[in-house]
């Protein structure tokens, strides 16, 4: 997907350039033709030199090369590139990307690419939370660009969070599913719901769970990168969308994720219904604080809700496929399959808490899919995004 894709890379000071020459390394084995454009901080992180060997191109960095009054021209490379990857990306390249500072080469040339921008932020977990990081962050979002978010872990302070460049890997798999959008999907109409559900107890209360809405997020953006018209039905998640294809609608309770889903899935070729809604709801709500000293032991009566899968699966059309999950916590296989055939489902996917690493909250999962003949197929521990892939492959066999 790849292959003979022009590919600008522009490397800022961070310690994570050191990735950036696995990256140059990836890009180049799958094809691409790799220009590295380097901040003057960056080299003192790491050599050009080594850049220049991988990606077989001399690096920018500086506006003229040298006195004799010949200059590289940012113009013509934003017109040359398919994409532009800025990979790591400081806080500061940051904030000059999304307030216009055109200081260096690398923000002149942002500012003149014609192509689609690709942003992997890279920084200390605070700097990477600050208010005025992430403001900047969701200005470059409001631009078009696609944000690649960092991972969580060990980070160069020694502390442990959100803010250490995602892996190459990953990197050029958000490139690689960018370049395929307009292949399998085009022209499909696909519905996601994604998330927890929220039941209003009293009006500080509810019962929820603990879904993140990752899974579902995931499997919005592959489904968008690939070509789909995407309405995201999600409930409180702190998550973000990032690409344009895809049309978010906010929900909270089971009730109005049902009525927003039910809306939009006549005209609907697929829905991939991945939230963990609440079976249950409390009877009534309270309209003010219940407080503790006015009651002893409390009793609250709940309510069966609306099942979102099996009414779907009762308006089905032929033309419509409909994906379930299932979260189970023994007999997974028998519970899933019996899931699979009550509601009507093409197949079902299907995670345990049993497996570490894997269901709420993590980056990564663990699944197996089991389709309408009952077969199942297993696969390994991977990031959410490349579950995301192995459920849309399977989603465009039944296509074909």
């Amino acid at each position: 997907m790849l292959k003979d894709k022009k590919i600008i890379l522009g490397i800022t000071g961070s310690i994570a350039a050191y990735k950036a020459a696995y990256l140059v390394r990836l890009l180049i084995k799958k094809g691409a033709e790799v220009q590295v454009v380097m901040t003057p901080a960056a080299k003192e992180f790491i050599a050009p030199l080594t850049l220049s060997t991988l990606s077989r191109k001399p690096v920018i960095s500086e506006f003229f090369s040298d006195r004799d009054g010949s200059w590289n021209s940012h113009v013509e490379l934003g017109l040359w590139a398919d994409a532009m990857l800025v990979a790591p990306a400081t806080a500061s390249t940051i904030g000059k990307m999304a307030n216009g500072i055109a200081d260096n080469m690398l923000i002149t040339t942002y500012l003149s690419c014609k192509a689609p921008v690709f942003v992997a932020p890279a920084m200390d977990l605070d700097m990477y939370a600050h208010p005025a990081t992430r403001q900047n962050v969701e200005r470059l979002r409001s631009f078009g660009n696609h944000i690649i978010e960092p991972a969580e872990g060990e980070l160069a302070s020694q502390l442990v969070g959100k803010g250490r460049m995602e892996d190459p890997e990953q990197i050029v798999l958000a490139l690689e599913g960018f370049f395929s959008s307009e292949k399998e999907l085009s022209g499909r109409k696909i519905i996601i719901t994604a998330g927890p559900t929220y039941e209003k107890i009293d009006p500080v209360r509810f019962i929820g769970n603990y879904s993140s809405g990752k899974m579902g997020f995931a499997l919005a953006e592959v489904c968008a990168e690939r070509g789909a018209e995407v309405t995201l039905v999600t409930g409180p998640v702190a998550l973000h969308t990032n690409h344009p294809g895809i049309r978010r609608i906010d929900v909270e309770s089971a009730d109005e994720m049902y009525w927003e889903t039910m809306k939009v899935f006549p005209e609907a070729d697929v829905a991939i219904l991945c939230a963990a809604v609440a079976d249950y709801r409390p009877e009534s709500q309270a309209i003010e604080k219940i407080k503790r000293e006015n009651n002893g032991d409390m009793l609250l009566p709940l309510v069966r809700n609306m099942d979102i899968a099996e009414a779907l699966g009762k308006e089905k059309q032929e033309n419509q496929l409909l994906i379930g999950f299932a979260l189970e916590t023994n007999d997974a296989v028998e519970h899933a399959k019996d899931k699979l055939k009550r509601k009507n489902l093409d197949f079902i996917v299907l995670n345990s808490l049993e497996n570490k690493g894997a269901g709420f909250q993590y980056d990564t999962n663990k699944i197996s899919i089991i389709d309408r003949l009952g077969e199942v197929a297993d696969f390994p521990l991977k990031s959410k995004r490349e579950v995301a892939f192995d459920i849309v492959n399977k989603m465009i066999t039944l296509f074909k």
